[in-house]
């Protein structure tokens, strides 16, 4: 009966209650869609570290992290990975050779952290192949006679190896991307030049557009420049198991972009083959073992399974390789959750002014409600039923308008490219794909009623010390 008589009471004063609830709908959509873009940027930084970077499980010689000496190698391959394999979830491993060295060309050079791998294992562990900038060949697949290496975009822009210049066929490029004709008018200027460097592109696009022009279309026009000569050669020096310097010519067999920029500028990675007879380390030797588990849940218990099966060696899981990612991703729901309580509090207030209004208005019948013997306690739980269902009404409304708005920005995702260069320094993509898990929707659903109940105490406080003779004496 309650129920009903606060929901009708909800309707009496139907624009004043439809302000409320747009004001709710409204304010808990801004929380959800912004919290479901800030989160995809998360998830894929996870994804993208897991999937390219780290994998689940690292097992390491204990030294080799801290001295990044060659000859810090794992002493018990056989062993090590047969322990491994008995980890709870274990999938797959495969293990690598990993140098410092020197990448150069003729006018750059740069330090690098060369990796020594089997290809084909690599493709069952991680997804960088899938990231092979298309038309920059493959990812060390081709039999050749030469030194292969494939490297990160980046890497190669740094050496130099990536050039720009402005072309019949970039401008059409240019226009099928929908770009003004007036920048494309401008850049004509640039035509037949070729720049060695993204500097010095930059820098001469800058001089023929508006700084405005100039920040939004950048990326897109250095796309459309972009030329890369298949093959190109780089020399890698590093020091060998013997302790000797030594120097190859590798050529750049693929090329790959991803989100992380220090990744692409730092990683190099070359047959475990060639990188054996160059350092002299034997055959069945690496410095690292990777690990993929069948679900990123598990990475925990496989990690604490192997630091007691393999105690003479460093055993590390993806969160303890990056901290950062590990905080962000165990803090989630907690600060969702406080974002989304600063804005339903926010929005609280209104809800206390509307349902004070509400009870002010209705002095006379609150008392005749009291003077026919409905009790204290129907009369709190009336108005406290009002304001909840105010508030749910309206976070329900903003829910769903949030749940439509993200499945469709989900699809094709939110551009960011003009904020590329910053985001992608931080390892954070530029295209982001809001997502938001089922059990925020429960947890916000539970602030919604919360607030509900805390916007009523106030009112139905000031409705319960109503004397009855005295509300039945108002007009």
């Amino acid at each position: 009966m309650i129920p009903e008589i606060a929901w009708k009471n909800v309707w009496r004063n139907k624009s004043r209650s439809l302000i409320v609830i747009t004001a709710v709908t409204i304010g808990v959509f801004a929380g959800v869609f912004t919290i479901a873009v800030m989160n995809s940027s998360v998830v894929q930084r996870i994804d993208a570290a897991v999937n390219e970077e780290l994998s689940h499980i690292q097992v390491n010689n204990k030294e080799f992290r801290s001295s990044s000496d060659i000859k810090s190698l794992i002493p018990a391959y056989d062993k090590v990975v047969a322990e491994m394999m008995k980890a709870p979830g274990m999938q797959d491993l495969t293990g690598r050779i990993i140098i410092r060295g020197i990448a150069s060309t003729a006018g750059r050079s740069t330090g690098v952290e060369i990796n020594g791998i089997n290809a084909a294992k690599e493709k069952q562990i991680f997804t960088l192949h899938e990231k092979l900038i298309p038309g920059t060949g493959d990812f060390l697949d081709t039999e050749t006679k030469y030194n292969k290496a494939f490297i990160g975009e980046k890497l190669a822009r740094e050496l130099n190896i990536i050039r720009y210049s402005i072309t019949e066929e970039s401008l059409k490029k240019l226009k099928d991307e929908k770009l003004p004709g007036e920048i494309s008018t401008k850049l004509i200027a640039l035509k037949g030049e070729r720049f060695t460097s993204d500097k010095k592109f930059s820098r001469a696009v800058e001089a023929v557009l508006l700084p405005g022009e100039y920040r939004k279309y950048i990326y897109l026009i250095k796309e459309a420049a972009w030329s890369y000569r298949p093959g190109s050669k780089i020399i890698l020096s590093f020091i060998d198991i013997n302790n000797n310097q030594t120097e190859a010519a590798f050529r750049v067999s693929g090329i790959f972009r991803t989100n992380n920029d220090m990744f692409e500028a730092m990683s190099v990675f070359v047959p475990e083959e060639e990188l054996r007879q160059l350092t002299g380390i034997p055959e069945n030797s690496y410095h690292r073992v990777i690990g993929r588990l069948k679900d990123n849940s598990l990475s925990e218990a496989a990690s604490a399974y192997l630091k007691k099966e393999l105690p003479g060696y460093e055993v590390m899981q993806w969160k303890e390789i990056q901290p950062d990612l590990a905080m962000l991703a165990d803090m989630m729901q907690q600060i969702y959750g406080i974002f989304m309580g600063i804005i339903l509090a926010a929005l609280s207030f209104g809800i206390v002014n509307t349902m004070l209004m509400s009870v002010l208005e209705r002095t006379r019948e609150i008392g005749m409600l009291s003077a026919i013997g409905m009790n204290r306690n129907r009369i709190f739980s009336m108005i406290m039923l009002e304001s909840v269902f105010l508030s749910l009404t309206g976070g329900l409304s903003g829910m769903l308008v949030s749940g439509i708005v993200i499945a469709a920005t989900s699809k094709n995702g939110i551009n960011l490219v003009q904020y590329s260069e910053g985001l992608e320094a931080f390892g954070y993509s530029a295209y982001l794909f809001p997502t938001i898990d089922a059990p925020f929707f429960i947890m916000t659903t539970i602030l919604i009623v919360f607030t509900g109940i805390l916007s009523s105490v106030y009112p139905a406080r000031k409705a319960l010390k109503l004397n009855p003779i005295e509300a039945l004496r108002k007009e």
